[in-house]
């Protein structure tokens, strides 16, 4: 008879993004492994993108509990009478009036850890007895936002269930908190939270080895590396790489491009090696893309007529970019926590068997893997000679062995039996 546990995220469908996929992923496998997931998550949440062809992924015996939840962001809504004003978002304004910077000194000294803390008492209260009814034999939660893991260890005083905590991003240490005004005694206050949640739950794991040696020696335990994937259910029949044609290189980047993925040097790279070449060159950005981005390519006659912007479109819609593409391109962080950047595109890119061509650290965890899978080739941001080399290399003759390495290790169903397993360990049957 399969156990349950109770997974509690802020995103999960129509909410769009690696963080909705890693635990819709998730709940769809632990059934063969026996566990029954249920989910618990907000019935009227914030986000920014949006993809409500996943909603059609949950599957149809998956019991999902949804809660209300209040944010501050609804009241400042209600004051600007914007769509503009979520804090995140204001952020990347390049003008901030008195109320933009209010909001975001707010967010930073008086949300801690994050806006969605005043979810955390009424959902503690709404479980509780649910989880004291014997219903569920292991809870899981899963951060950003790290409120959620608060839920998850006043659950685990209260009642005593094995608690497992999930690191997406890193909590004190994330280059986000450093985006913002925050005083040092916030900052302590950061600390303080998160080793509560390192101490006291029962398991804690993240995404990439990186993360998991930065947590090790902050919560001087063990912690178990579970990273992203890609299922290959999502790959339409039928699919495989064009062939590369003479004199044509067309490049696509799926994805958010925001302050801290920079795309610049690629661009300005691009127009260096072919504007006099008379070479048919095409890059493709997929995905939300900031204005400034948007802007630079718009004040460039030559970049204008060969960059587009198609938006966000659905999970599923992205592979037909994919097949259109010579190359994928993926920019990665150039900050504090660049090194354990894996995004959860990374693994989809390898699966179609498309070369890669990532602007980041060498040395980091995303490069390792493109190594290891013989993917593609990984540039630093500020190599402009390389990232020339590297497209010039690309439009002659392709940079990757699409036959690739065995992705088996990064497939969601293998990855699950993993999370299936750190479950068995600290559960009692």
């Amino acid at each position: 008879m399969s156990r349950r546990v109770l997974i509690i995220t802020y995103y999960w469908p129509p909410s769009g993004g690696s963080g909705v996929q890693r635990w819709l992923k998730f709940a769809k496998y632990l059934p063969e492994a026996g566990w029954e997931p249920v989910i618990f998550t907000p019935e009227n949440p914030d986000f920014d993108l949006k993809d409500e062809s996943l909603e059609k992924e949950i599957p149809t015996h998956l019991e999902v509990i949804k809660f209300p939840i209040w944010e501050p962001y609804q009241l400042f809504s209600k004051v600007k009478r914007k769509s503009k004003t979520h804090p995140g978002r204001l952020l990347e304004q390049k003008e901030k009036g008195f109320l933009e910077k209010a909001a975001i000194w707010a967010r930073a000294n008086l949300l801690v850890p994050d806006p969605r803390v005043f979810w955390v008492k009424p959902s503690v209260k709404f479980l509780t007895d649910l989880a004291q009814s014997g219903q569920f034999q292991a809870i899981i939660t899963t951060g950003p936002p790290h409120s959620m893991h608060l839920i998850g260890r006043d659950l685990k005083r209260k009642t005593g269930l094995p608690w497992i905590a999930d690191f997406r991003d890193p909590w004190s240490h994330w280059e986000f908190l450093d985006t913002l005004p925050m005083t040092s005694r916030v900052r302590k206050k950061h600390q303080l939270l998160e080793e509560t949640v390192l101490k006291e739950a029962d398991a804690v794991m993240t995404i990439s080895p990186t993360f998991q040696m930065d947590l090790e020696k902050l919560a001087k335990r063990k912690i178990h590396l579970l990273t992203n994937g890609f299922d290959p259910s999502d790959i339409p029949d039928g699919f495989s790489p064009k062939e590369k044609q003479a004199g044509v290189l067309h490049l696509v980047y799926s994805g958010v491009i925001d302050s801290i993925r920079n795309p610049t040097p690629l661009l300005k790279a691009f127009k260096e090696e072919f504007a006099e070449t008379g070479e048919a060159v095409s890059l493709t950005f997929v995905g939300k893309v900031s204005e400034q981005v948007r802007e630079f390519v718009a004040q460039d006659a030559w970049l204008a007529d060969r960059v587009s912007f198609p938006g966000y479109v659905s999970h599923r819609e992205v592979f037909g970019f994919y097949a259109q593409a010579d190359a994928l391109v993926l920019i990665l962080t150039d900050t504090k926590n660049a090194q354990g950047n894996i995004p959860g595109k990374l693994f989809e890119y390898m699966a179609t068997r498309v070369p890669i061509l990532a602007l980041g650290d060498p040395n980091g965890d995303s490069a390792q893997i493109i190594q290891e899978g013989k993917a593609g080739k990984v540039i630093r941001h500020d190599d402009f000679v390389g990232i020339q080399v590297a497209l010039r290399e690309l439009m002659d003759s392709g940079i990757a062995n699409k036959d690739g390495a065995d992705l088996d290790r990064f497939s969601r169903r293998s990855l699950t039996f993993d999370l299936a397993q750190i479950l068995d360990e600290n559960t009692v049957s």
